[in-house]
């Protein structure tokens, strides 16, 4: 049985599930009522917040959608055991910010999880880590299709072992976060199309592809290179229906005119764990810092978080995550229904 008919879609397109609030019900939906999989980050969100963005989205829709949790343990949710970095103290003396971190860096994955139980979704999707076979269990028995996420081959066997239905195959193009969880994912980063050809060898459970895709013909070459769907996520980040602000899909938008360098990097200096973002001066500034050792995410990522809202709040772009692909330069502002014919026609041409 085709991924498409699993998932009952009818265009080969997922929408990446991008925490942080550029996934609003508006954009799920409008993806899932096209005929692909729109999907929501939940990873960073409270779990009552997720109940009632499910129930917003199940009101717009009766399609198939998705939610994405990061798989955290309870002490990774719960624990602040290393110090913020002198460096990032220092940055914040030079601006007179007083920094309160909040009591736990991230939300329980526990009871986010318990909301997909309690409210269940037709897929629910997870990045970060992997659940256990009997959580897929638990999943299926209400009735959701279960995705992981893998940037390395072995990862995607994983999943395939403990009876995921589908693995989304994240390859170094990709923005935002880096969803595997092994050393060598992050070690020996692989392009997509290499982690498609080596993760066919080894297993044969479907796969999603993604990273860097913005047109139809790069959907079209992942699914000769193997995958059955590809998930964009970059190329929604611009789009009418997206959540983010008008400062971030300015800074989106400037990169593909030329208006600003469209470079990415990958970086764990924002988060702890690897993302790719477009450069600015807080990559730049801070760069040398970038491979020693850091708070692991989510610590990093709460150690972080005042200086993104100053920044937020006094329009000062340099100072973001502005997380976006390889693709980033080929981004355009569309609403959803206009972006997904495009990529139709261009994956039927």
């Amino acid at each position: 049985m085709s991924l498409l008919t699993t998932l009952n879609l009818t265009c080969p397109i997922v929408q990446a599930p991008m925490a942080g609030g550029a996934t609003t019900p508006e954009l799920i939906a409008a993806v899932s009522n096209f005929g692909g999989l729109g999907s929501l980050g939940a990873g960073t969100t409270a779990p009552e917040k997720i109940n009632e963005q499910i129930n917003q989205i199940k009101a717009l829709t009766n399609k198939p959608f998705a939610v994405n949790l990061m798989v955290l343990s309870e002490a990774q949710s719960t624990t602040f055991d290393t110090p913020m970095p002198q460096w990032l103290q220092a940055h914040y003396d030079k601006l007179n910010m007083e920094v309160n971190l909040p009591t736990h860096p991230a939300q329980s994955f526990e009871k986010q999880f318990a909301v997909l139980l309690d409210n269940p979704v037709p897929v629910a999707s997870f990045t970060f880590g992997i659940i256990s076979a009997e959580q897929v269990a638990a999943l299926h028995k209400v009735g959701s299709k279960v995705v992981g996420t893998a940037n390395h081959p072995e990862e995607a066997k994983a999943w395939a072992d403990i009876g995921a239905d589908a693995v989304c195959v994240q390859g170094v193009e990709a923005g935002g976060h880096r969803g595997g969880w092994l050393p060598q994912s992050e070690q020996d980063p692989l392009g997509l199309l290499t982690l498609i050809s080596q993760t066919k060898a080894i297993t044969d459970v479907p796969l999603i592809a993604a990273g860097g895709i913005m047109t139809g013909q790069a959907i079209k070459a992942a699914q000769t290179a193997g995958a059955e769907l590809a998930q964009l996520g970059t190329a929604f980040l611009a789009t009418f229906e997206s959540g983010l602000s008008d400062l971030y899909k300015a800074q989106l938008l400037q990169a593909a005119r030329g208006d600003r360098k469209a470079q990415t990097r990958l970086t764990r200096l924002f988060s702890g764990k690897q993302a790719r973002g477009l450069v600015n001066q807080y990559l730049e500034d801070f760069a040398e810092y970038d491979n020693v050792q850091l708070p692991a995410y989510p610590q990093m990522n709460a150690m972080t978080q005042p200086m993104r809202g100053a920044a937020a709040k006094s329009q000062n772009p340099e100072y973001l995550s502005l997380w976006a692909g390889q693709g980033v330069s080929q981004i355009k502002a569309l609403s959803v229904d206009e972006l997904m014919t495009q990529l139709m026609a261009s994956l039927r041409a």
